[in-house]
């Protein structure tokens, strides 16, 4: 299997992997267990939008993963910090394989001016980086 190192974007990790979606997003699941985050929402926008607008387009879904433990963390310190939780993950078919991307926790919870908040984000984005660091495992 070829992979790309992680890419950092303005608000989030990319990694692209020459896995078929079906086998990307397995992967994904379980390397975001590995890091113990859990899958609270999953949402197949290729299928809502065919449904809702006829429109076709690659496979595409939206994983709302959370941490039990960092978000409660996260809430304590700001009760308000729920508006930007679950950390979205998606996987998606692009450039001939598949995207695995994932929203930066820092990136998203710079908006709020928290010590306690700033170094759960802090956490979370390393251990969403080893989980798709991990994707190019056997």
């Amino acid at each position: 299997m070829t992979t790309t190192a992680i890419e950092q974007r303005a608000y989030g990790l990319r990694r692209r992997l020459d896995l078929p979606f079906d086998q990307a997003m397995h992967r994904t699941r379980e390397a975001l267990k590995e890091q113990g985050f859990g899958v609270l929402t999953e949402i197949d926008l290729q299928a809502t939008l065919k449904a809702k607008l006829g429109v076709e387009m690659e496979a595409y879904t939206i994983l709302g993963a959370c941490n039990p433990p960092l978000a409660h963390r996260a809430i304590t310190a700001q009760p308000e910090v729920g508006l930007l939780l679950p950390c979205n993950v998606v996987v998606r078919e692009a450039e001939g394989g598949t995207l695995v991307e994932a929203m930066d926790p820092e990136a998203a919870m710079s908006l709020v001016q928290d010590p306690a908040v700033h170094a759960v984000a802090v956490e979370a984005k390393e251990r969403l980086s080893k989980a798709l660091n991990s994707l190019t495992e056997g």
